[in-house]
């Protein structure tokens, strides 16, 4: 273990998550698709050299707990200065398509290399066989767009990736924004290796790796020792498929195993490994301190098993869509409920719209589930994902659609002693012809609450008045309206107990 002084800590575990939040302002400020500047669905990282991640924006939980494995795809190339790697293939450090992820290396006037700065965002197009990259029903990859395996980023790559991709100037501002992002991260380094020295910011990085380990083994120490079990349900077109946890607490470490749970599926709710592990990752947060630095050395306790060929942990080339979204949403659903907690909306109610000239996505907020000692937040966006909604006047300018109704869904949060949220009602209303597609849960089974309390609305989508799926794709008219009423969360303990 690296010890180091207790006020040097602070103010190194400081100066790096500072630099990834700069990373993220420089990333937000710089693009040009709503989905980044306005939603800020992206996400930036620190790594040292071994690529272990040191530090991490507070962003988006599926992008951070599965970005580790996009540093280790190119780990083992040949690194110099100023030269930026891509990827997005799942199956190779990615996650689904749209999230394209790069990855850029820092050095010291020496030459010694410091560490790694990367980026993900979830780009609005990338290609593939409908608007937007995110088909309801999509069965292999290259129906979901472009795929990336890992490679050199220059100017000739930029071009060609995005002649692949709808909007092509979009996707090339996109991308540049995510390499002037890694570019803030890498200095940040250089100048920390200046002040301190490049062995002492090695030393110092471990420090905060070693930190942050030892804090949640001590949070794990408090949770009682034992397994605990968790069954819960994927609404897919042909029926529901089953997801099954099994969480033991041995002293200071956790083990969560998921065998048993559904095998590999013929549509696009397949997890690769590192998004079911980020999900894990991201619910442990929520039962340990959050406020542990974010790294991954609070992540060392924590083993993360998934049978191959599973739906939890698929092989290639299974679709992987509805997986990074709505999956990963029920995986984290799958350990707080193995730990009695009321499940939250457990969707990202993925809604995208567009042409071949235009694509429009966006995720939306719902119910929390309550806590043992306050009532769950309304309208948020919770679990997995952490965006913010696209506001009204942004989503009018940039794309022919009306906002019709936005509005907190009330009295959809489950009853109980500490009621869970209340989901939104999103209506927009088509103002020419085109396409939707619609990747939901907690449709058909509702958000459960614990200890009592009541379990939440379950949500509705509905296309020109009829209800539609929840994994649904078709032809939104214009004058047509498309009608999302999202989940509430469950309830906590028995009402009047």
């Amino acid at each position: 273990m690296t010890e180091l002084d207790p006020v040097a800590l602070q103010v190194i575990t400081g100066a790096l998550r500072a630099a990834c939040e700069e990373m993220g302002a420089v990333l937000v400020r710089s693009a040009h698709s709503a989905n980044i500047k306005e939603r800020r669905d992206c996400s930036t990282a620190l790594f040292e050299p071994g690529g272990e991640m040191v530090m991490q924006a507070e962003h988006i939980p599926v992008h951070l707990g599965a970005m580790p494995a996009a540093v280790e795809a190119v780990l083992d190339c040949d690194h110099e200065p100023g030269v930026s790697w891509v990827l997005n293939d799942p199956y190779a450090g990615g996650t689904h398509l749209p999230d394209i992820t790069v990855v850029t290396p820092a050095f010291a006037d020496d030459g010694a290399l410091l560490g790694f700065a990367a980026s993900r965002a979830h780009h609005a197009d990338v290609g593939g066989r409908v608007p937007g990259s995110m088909p309801a029903d999509s069965k292999t990859l290259d129906e979901e767009g472009v795929v990336i395996s890992p490679r050199v980023l220059d100017e000739d790559a930029i071009a060609e990736l995005a002649e692949q991709m709808r909007q092509p100037a979009q996707r090339r501002a996109d991308l540049r924004a995510q390499l002037a992002a890694n570019r803030v991260g890498g200095m940040r380094l250089r100048e920390l290796a200046e002040r301190v020295g490049a062995e002492r910011l090695r030393e110092a990085t471990a420090a905060v790796l070693d930190y942050a380990e030892r804090r949640t083994r001590a949070c794990i120490v408090e949770l009682e020792d034992g397994a605990r079990e968790a069954v819960d349900v994927l609404e897919a077109a042909e029926g529901d498929l089953e997801l099954k946890l099994s969480a033991t607490v041995d002293g200071d470490e956790l083990v969560l195993d998921f065998e048993g749970s559904a095998d590999q599926y013929d549509g696009n709710l397949n997890c690769p490994l590192a998004v079911t592990r980020s999900a894990c990752l991201f619910a442990v947060r929520v039962l340990t301190d959050p406020d542990i630095p974010p790294s991954a050395g609070a992540y060392r306790p924590i083993t993360v098993k998934a049978p191959e060929g599973s739906l939890l942990n698929a092989r290639s080339p299974a679709a992987v869509a509805g997986g990074n979204v709505e999956t990963s949403s029920r995986v984290a659903d799958l350990v707080l409920r193995a730990f009695g907690r009321a499940c939250g909306q457990g969707t990202m109610n993925n809604v995208t719209l567009g042409t071949e000239d235009w694509t429009y996505y966006e995720t939306l907020g719902g119910g929390q589930g309550a806590c043992p000692d306050a009532d769950g937040p309304s309208g948020v966006h919770v679990a997995m994902s952490n965006t913010l909604n696209t506001p009204v006047e942004a989503l009018e300018l940039e794309f022919p659609l009306r906002v019709t109704e936005y509005a907190v869904r009330r009295e959809s949060g489950g009853d109980g002693e500490h009621r869970g949220g209340d989901g939104v009602i999103r209506e927009v209303e088509a103002l020419e012809d085109m396409t939707y597609s619609l990747l939901t849960e907690r449709r058909r089974h509702p958000p459960p609450g614990t200890e009592g309390g009541g379990d939440g609305a379950v949500g509705h989508n509905l296309v020109a008045g009829d209800e539609v799926e929840p994994k649904a794709s078709g032809t939104l008219r214009a004058g047509e309206r498309l009608r999302i009423e999202t989940p509430g969360g469950g309830g906590h303990g028995a009402s009047g107990r």
